[in-house]
């Protein structure tokens, strides 16, 4: 079984619909795969539609952006129900703050000599929840000033870079709190990579499983052989799952192919079991795994298992 945990679709800053992202995977022979665009839900129900047509197992999911001891973490959030208060509210004020600093970014870039529009802006988000600096990365694409994003982000855009600015970042405790109370599990994306927490020891990482951290993404691109095995290593002592991903952006990011990374089976199975527990224990209805027609004997987990076709509770209220 291939299982993919990592992907972002247009709802966020990648290139694919979340519908196109989930054929894509399909294509690429996973077996699972989860969508996790940065901050927000709102791909999920087109995701879900597609898998039960192509015939694969969709795991609801999300990327939030956190902040720890003055550093950017992402966190990877499954099977939550993003309506929960809690876990809404930050939501809400990191896509706020996503938003908000586009105007001085574009300012910045004006200043430069650069001729950049938030109307370019929010033709290359394509309906985003909230544009941010991939989709500047893309309108200076379009626009010819630089060839890809990469180089948009190592000339203007990166942190340091001259037109930079900052935006909230939740904290992130209080998030995986959050995130366990809207009935969801939490892992930390590439912790030793870019973005991560400052390449965290182990008694850090055992606090935030403490705290209710479920699992670290071992396996991603951002991670050497030698990194891999370390923290595969820590996960083990700790207790926490260990998960493998692409962090596929469509082209919008390149060497993140679908499926370059997986997470073993029996560690999904853990992560699935744990959200079980989570949901169980939450007053708010999560979402389910959608299992498409295809995959409904190959994919088990311990989480309720029916899709929103089948009858399954959409999130949204308190149970």
């Amino acid at each position: 079984m291939r299982i993919d945990l990592h992907t972002h679709s247009r709802a966020s800053d990648g290139t694919d619909t979340p519908s196109g992202l989930v054929r894509a995977a399909a294509r690429a022979g996973l077996d699972v795969v989860a969508i996790t665009d940065h901050d927000t839900a709102d791909g999920w129900a087109e995701a879900s539609g597609a898998a039960q047509d192509v015939g694969i197992t969709l795991v609801p999911g999300m990327e939030i952006s956190t902040g720890h001891r003055g550093r950017s973490v992402h966190l990877l959030a499954y099977l939550p129900d993003p309506t929960c208060p809690p876990l809404a509210a930050e939501l809400t004020r990191v896509l706020t703050g996503r938003e908000s600093r586009v105007p001085d970014m574009l300012s910045r870039l004006r200043g430069l000599g650069i001729e950049i529009t938030a109307d370019d802006v929010r033709v290359a988000a394509h309906g985003a929840a909230a544009t941010g600096r991939p989709h500047i990365a893309d309108a200076l694409v379009t626009l010819g000033v630089v060839a890809d994003r990469t180089e948009a982000f190592d000339r203007y855009l990166g942190a340091g870079r001259v037109a930079f600015v900052n935006r909230y970042a939740a904290p992130l405790e209080t998030t995986i709190r959050a995130v366990t109370e809207a009935g969801g599990v939490s892992v930390i994306a590439h912790p030793w990579g870019r973005g991560g927490l400052g390449r965290p020891d182990e008694a850090t990482l055992a606090h935030l499983h403490d705290v209710g951290l479920a699992g670290i993404e071992v396996d991603h691109q951002d991670h050497d052989a030698a990194t891999r095995e370390r923290l595969r290593a820590m996960a083990r002592d700790i207790g926490l799952v260990a998960t493998g991903s692409s962090d596929y952006h469509g082209s919008g990011k390149v060497d993140h192919d679908l499926g370059c990374n997986t997470t073993d089976p029996g560690e999904f199975e853990r992560l699935i079991a744990l959200a079980a527990e989570a949901s169980a224990r939450s007053a708010w209805t999560t979402p389910a795994v959608t299992h498409g027609r295809a995959t409904s004997g190959r994919a088990t987990s311990g989480r309720a298992t029916g899709t929103a076709a089948e009858g399954s509770s959409a999130p949204g209220a308190p149970r």
